[in-house]
């Protein structure tokens, strides 16, 4: 069966379900998304990875990539493998002394590894065939551009000044507040592209 890369387009609030994120894949070479719901967690533990965010304490995914790389384990690739019941299923791709091995995997959980190993990312056209969709203009700019959210009692983040987003952003990363924290770095990274 042909496999097709996907790569990361988005990592937004789920419109269908609330207190859920919803991670976007899209065709490297088409134009068809592939939006899968992820819990909470999933999702702060791949915006961790995709911001290069380092935490105090190793989280989770962390903690397997360090035991894989310790035991000379290679992830390869993630295959997002099947959908049954609208559930994915995803495989972790992997080589040790020259033998390649498949280990059975969350698709988030996948996805949030492959974010730490650098990994292509691969599904299969049956796949995109029945969970696939193409944006029309409107839509692929509001993925790409998802909104800031702010969290009740918060101040806008444009409100506040430089240093005070450096310090909040100490706070939360103490906190493990990560989602919080990128907020707080595109704020900050928005504005030293207003200043250059």
């Amino acid at each position: 069966m042909k496999k097709i890369e996907l790569d990361i387009v988005a990592l937004s609030h789920s419109v269908t379900q609330s207190h859920n994120y919803a991670v976007v894949l899209g065709e490297i070479l088409g134009s068809r998304r592939l939006p899968i719901v992820i819990g909470g967690f999933e999702a702060q533990a791949i915006a961790v990875a995709m911001e290069k965010m380092s935490p105090n304490r190793p989280l989770t995914h962390d903690l397997f990539k360090n035991a894989l790389e310790t035991f000379d384990i290679e992830l390869k690739e993630v295959l997002i493998s099947n959908l049954l019941d609208g559930i994915f299923y995803a495989k972790l791709v992997c080589l040790r002394a020259g033998e390649l091995f498949e280990i059975d995997s969350r698709t988030s959980d996948a996805i949030a590894m492959a974010v730490r190993f650098d990994c292509p990312i691969f599904t299969f056209e049956f796949i995109m065939e029945q969970a696939g969709v193409v944006l029309d203009d409107a839509e692929e700019e509001r993925i790409a551009t998802p909104k800031q959210t702010v969290q009740k009692g918060d101040s806008p983040l444009h409100s506040y000044s430089i240093e005070a987003l450096n310090n909040l952003l100490e706070e939360v990363l103490k906190n493990e507040d990560y989602e919080r924290a990128a907020e707080i770095r595109d704020e900050l990274k928005n504005r030293e592209g207003k200043d250059s």
